[in-house]
């Protein structure tokens, strides 16, 4: 191990620059913009490598798959997940830099994608080239998937993962995504919320009305979406949608201790998160931020908004949501129960499903995931904070639920990553410590 993380060291630039063509190639999903340009460009690093490749056409984007082989018999297989599409780049006027022109300035490469997830994917690959220029052989078998829609939903991924199950079985998928602690701590989450995606509308008039000549006689569309919404929660932020909590699964008593070891601190994470304070104690945060769900609304459309004053009576109304989902809620039964409420409430109202993934959870009490910790703590120095689940959501279940294999998230960014936002960044020794962590990794799960 020594000369493999010597070689990644002297290789820094060389990696450096690897990132920097793959950020320089746009790849937005929901925009259908380069992504498959992009997948041929994974491509070529991976072959470059000595990984047998393939590139999957689907209903979406592609997906590319990767197979390296170790000539140890009887040895575990390793199954890396990251995705090679990015959000869209706007507002391009608030960027120092041109998106897709990736810059380093003060040790950080700025460009869309450098940190979610084009950083953190390329960490696997160039840990598996450590191995093959140095020592010429890998001491487990290692797959790759990475996917091409993770942020316009993932999709395609699903199916293909129910149609090639003997091709993907491994031992342990690894996935590199979101950020460090903000205090720079590692973190091994065992788990992800699940996402439910929606949108309800109403059309109360064919166009909007008079505020004086009809005001009062006829129905306010903008009202009616406002008290609608205020039904769904009470004023103790309680979700109120009928049985919307009955098929949770509670906190094991580990997993709650966990909580007690987060590193907290209040007041930094507030100017993190851009508001005047932060008034629960750590226990009450990590617990509704990994182990409780959510129904938030996103945005809200309906009237007008512009400069100065248009007096009307809103003909229609939108708002778009989500909720957040911990074990054993169904997306696909919440949604039905959300839509029960709101057509009891008044049946005008339409509710569209705009997609969402299941939660996932994997026990930090297998053997398996003692090899990870152990592997994050040599190459950070410390030991990484154990989170139960991520607050955010990916398709971890697609691992869990259809093919029943233990899944982790380590991320390698920086807390200020500012992934989804302008200014998108990794900082370049978390990207290099991140090719040491899974090499190390890949190492450690030999014993």
């Amino acid at each position: 191990m020594e000369n493999i993380h010597s070689y990644i060291n002297k290789t820094r630039e060389e990696n450096i620059n690897i990132l920097k063509k793959l950020v320089a190639q746009p790849s937005i999903s929901a925009q259908n913009v380069g992504v498959k340009k992009c997948a041929k460009i994974l491509y070529d690093i991976m072959t470059d490598v000595g990984i047998g490749t393939r590139i999957f056409e689907t209903k979406g984007q592609p997906i590319i798959f990767g197979e390296i082989k170790s000539k140890n018999q009887n040895s575990i297989t390793l199954l890396f997940y990251g995705h090679y599409d990015v959000q869209p780049p706007e507002p391009l006027e608030e960027w120092n830099n041109p998106p897709f022109e990736p810059t380093v300035f003060n040790k950080r490469l700025y460009g869309r994608g450098t940190a979610d997830n084009k950083g953190q994917l390329l960490a696997h690959i160039l840990a598996v080239r450590s191995f093959m220029n140095t020592v010429g052989f890998l001491p487990v078998n290692i797959k790759f998937v990475f996917e091409g829609e993770e942020e316009n939903g993932s999709g395609s991924l699903p199916e293909f993962v129910k149609e090639h199950r003997d091709m993907l079985n491994a031992d342990l998928v690894y996935t590199s995504d979101a950020a460090k602690h903000d205090n720079g701590a590692p973190i091994i989450y065992f788990g992800v919320r699940g996402l439910l995606n929606l949108e309800i509308t109403l059309q109360t008039a064919k166009h909007d009305n008079h505020s004086g000549n009809k005001g009062g006689v006829i129905p306010n569309a903008a009202w009616k979406i406002v008290d609608l919404l205020s039904t769904m929660k009470d004023s103790k932020d309680n979700i109120t949608i009928n049985g919307f909590y009955d098929n949770i699964v509670s906190p094991r008593k580990y997993e709650l201790k966990l909580l007690d070891k987060i590193p907290y601190n209040p007041n930094k994470l507030a100017k993190i998160f851009g508001v005047q304070e932060l008034t629960l104690d750590r226990k009450e945060f990590y617990r509704r931020l990994t182990l409780e769900p959510t129904l938030t609304i996103n945005g809200l459309k309906s009237g007008y908004t512009g400069v100065g004053s248009k007096t009307i009576i809103p003909g229609y109304a939108a708002a778009k949501m989500d909720t957040r989902l911990v074990c054993n809620q169904d997306p696909n039964d919440i949604f039905n129960r959300i839509k029960d409420h709101v057509i009891n409430y008044d049946p005008r109202v339409k509710v569209i499903n705009h997609g969402y993934m299941y939660p996932s959870r994997t026990s930090a009490d297998l053997p398996i995931c003692k090899s990870v910790i152990r592997a994050v703590s040599k190459t950070h120095d410390q030991k990484p904070v154990l989170i139960p689940a991520l607050g955010g959501s990916l398709p971890d279940y697609v691992w869990t639920n259809i093919l029943g294999l233990p899944s982790l998230i380590v991320p390698y960014a920086n807390s200020d990553e500012s992934n989804h936002a302008p200014n998108e960044n990794i900082v370049l020794d978390y990207y290099l410590n991140g090719i040491h962590t899974s090499a190390q990794l890949i190492h450690e799960l030999q014993t």
